[in-house]
C-alpha cells in the first residue's frame, strides 16, 4: 500500500474498494462500485450471504440476480468473511446496522466491533467511511480513537487553516440515502452529503463517491453531515406523527382525512403531503429521531418534537388494535378467539424488508389480545426469529376467495401492489384497513373501516 496518497487518488479507476455490511445500504454500493469499473471486496460475517454472492445469487428481491452474477464472472465483485484482506483495499466503507436497544438508546455495538475489524488491517493512506446513521460526533468520539489507537493519526481539524494538514489515513462521513422499491431515484441520481474529519478527508471521500453518484455535496465536517442524515428522517418522522394525529381527530369528527390531505396537497407551494398509517417501518425513520434526542441529553437539551413525534407515531399499533377490536365488536364479536388474517408484514409495499415494521407490533399486540392469527406476505413465506420478535417460524398462509371468507377480520398493514383488493372486500366479512388502499372500491363498503 502507498504512504503518501493525496485525495486526488480516490478519483483513480480501478480503486480497490471494500464494503463492510451487505445488507440493504452495502449490496447496492458495492455493485455500484462494480458497475463504475472498481474492484470490489464485500465483507460480512453471515457465511450464507457470502455464499450466495459468490454464486451470483441474490436475497435481496430489488436488487437482480444477473447483475451480481455479471460482476462475479468479471472480477468486478466478491464477498468474503476474511477481514485480513482490508489490508488490500483502497477504500472501506462501512454499513452496518445502528439499531436501538429496549430501552430506545442507540446500540452502536456493530459499528464499534467493525472498526475494531478494520484496526489491525489499517494500511496508510487508505480511506475509511462511515455511512450506518447514527448521532452527529460517532464518526469522531467512537471510530477515530480505535482506528487512531494503530498509532497512525487522522487530526480533527476544519477551516481554511486545515487545508494542508498532515494525515496518515482518512476518515468521513456520508449517510446512506437508499430508499429501497424507489424506482424513480436510485443509488446513481441521489446527492451524496459528505463530511470529513479534515478537509483531506473531505476531499478523498468526494472524489471516491463522484465516480458513482450524479453530485456530491461536501460539508464542512461528519459532525454536519451526521445531523443531516437525521434532519432528513427527522423531518418525515415528525410529519408523519402530525398526519396520525390528525387522522384519529378526524376519525372522531368524521372527516375523512385523506380526502383532506389531497385537497391541501393542491397548493403549488408551502405544503408537503405526508400521510397517515399504522406506524412507522423501515431501518430510518423509527429509529434515528431517538438517535438526536439521546444526544441532546448530553447537552442538557430536550428535543421535545422529536420525542411528542416519537409518542405519537409509536402508539398507531395500538390504535390500529383498539380499532380492530372495536369494528368486531360492533358486529357482536371479541377480539378474543376471532380470526383475523394480517395482509402485509414488510414495512412498506412491494419491498422485501420487515425491519421495524409496524405489522410486526400489530401481530405482538393482536397476539397478546388471545386474536388467533395468520398473515399473508408474498415477499416473506416466513417470519424469521428478529431482534425483539419471535413468532416461531410463522408460515405466510394463501389466500383466495374462499380462505378469506373464513376469517373474521381482514387487516390491511401493508398495501403491495399484487393483491386484489377488490377481491378481497368481496370475500372477507370484515376488513380493516390502515393504508385507505380500499378507498376506490365501491362495492361493499360497509364491510371496510379505515383506520
Amino acid at each position: 500500500m502507498a504512504t503518501d496518497r493525496r485525495p486526488e487518488y480516490f478519483k483513480g479507476s480501478q480503486l480497490r474498494v471494500g464494503i463492510i455490511g451487505l445488507g440493504y445500504v452495502g449490496l447496492p454500493l458495492g455493485l455500484r462500485f462494480a458497475e463504475a469499473g472498481h474492484r470490489v471486496t464485500g465483507f460480512d460475517t453471515d457465511p450464507a450471504k457470502i455464499e450466495k454472492l459468490n454464486r451470483g445469487q441474490t436475497y435481496i428481491q430489488h436488487i437482480p440476480q444477473n447483475k451480481i452474477q455479471q460482476f462475479v464472472q468479471s472480477k468486478h465483485f466478491g464477498a468474503t468473511n476474511d477481514f485480513a484482506r482490508i489490508a488490500e483495499m483502497d477504500a472501506v466503507i462501512i454499513c452496518v446496522p445502528t439499531p436501538l436497544d429496549q430501552r430506545r438508546e442507540p446500540d452502536l455495538s456493530y459499528v464499534e466491533q467493525t472498526a475494531q475489524s478494520i484496526r489491525p488491517h489499517l494500511q496508510r493512506g487508505q480511506l475509511v467511511v462511515l455511512e450506518s446513521t447514527t448521532y452527529p460526533g460517532t464518526t469522531e468520539e467512537l471510530v477515530l480513537p480505535v482506528l487512531e489507537s494503530t498509532g497512525m493519526k487522522c487530526p480533527i481539524a476544519q477551516g481554511p487553516d486545515a487545508e494542508q494538514i498532515g494525515t496518515d489515513f482518512f476518515l468521513a462521513f456520508s449517510p446512506e440515502r437508499e430508499d429501497p422499491g424507489n424506482k424513480q431515484y436510485g443509488l446513481a441520481q441521489i446527492p451524496k452529503v459528505v463530511g470529513g474529519i479534515n478537509p483531506p478527508s473531505g476531499r478523498a471521500a468526494c472524489s471516491l463517491y463522484a465516480q458513482i453518484v450524479s453530485r456530491v455535496v461536501p460539508v464542512s465536517s461528519t459532525r454536519a453531515a451526521e445531523m443531516a442524515k437525521l434532519l432528513e428522517n427527522i423531518f418525515r418522522c415528525v410529519n408523519i406523527a402530525l398526519v396520525n394525529e390528525l387522522k384519529m381527530l378526524s376519525l372522531r369528527m368524521g372527516i375523512d382525512i385523506w380526502e383532506v390531505i389531497d385537497a391541501a396537497a393542491t397548493k403549488p407551494f408551502g405544503f408537503m403531503p405526508f400521510y397517515p398509517g399504522p406506524g412507522l417501518g423501515g431501518h430510518c425513520i423509527p429509529v434515528d429521531p431517538f438517535y438526536l434526542s439521546w444526544k441532546a441529553r448530553e447537552y442538557d437539551f430536550a428535543t421535545r418534537f422529536i420525542e411528542l413525534a416519537g409518542e405519537v407515531n409509536t402508539e398507531m399499533p395500538y390504535h390500529v388494535v383498539n380499532s380492530t377490536a372495536s369494528a368486531l365488536n360492533d358486529r357482536q364479536k371479541s377480539i378474543k378467539g376471532s380470526r383475523i388474517l394480517v395482509l402485509g408484514v414488510a414495512y412498506k409495499k412491494d419491498v422485501d424488508d420487515m425491519r421495524e415494521s409496524p405489522s410486526l407490533k400489530i401481530l405482538e399486540l393482536l397476539t397478546a389480545r388471545g386474536a388467533k392469527l395468520d398473515y399473508n406476505d408474498p415477499y416473506f413465506p416466513e417470519i424469521p426469529k428478529l431482534r425483539h420478535y419471535n413468532f416461531q417460524g410463522m408460515k405466510s398462509v394463501p389466500i383466495d376467495a374462499k380462505s378469506l371468507a373464513g376469517y373474521d377480520c381482514v387487516l390491511i398493514a401493508t398495501d403491495h401492489t399484487s393483491y386484489d383488493y377488490q377481491m378481497i372486500v368481496e370475500a372477507a366479512q370484515l376488513v380493516v384497513d390502515t393504508r385507505n388502499v380500499t378507498r376506490r372500491i365501491a362495492r361493499h363498503r360497509n364491510k371496510i373501516v379505515l383506520v
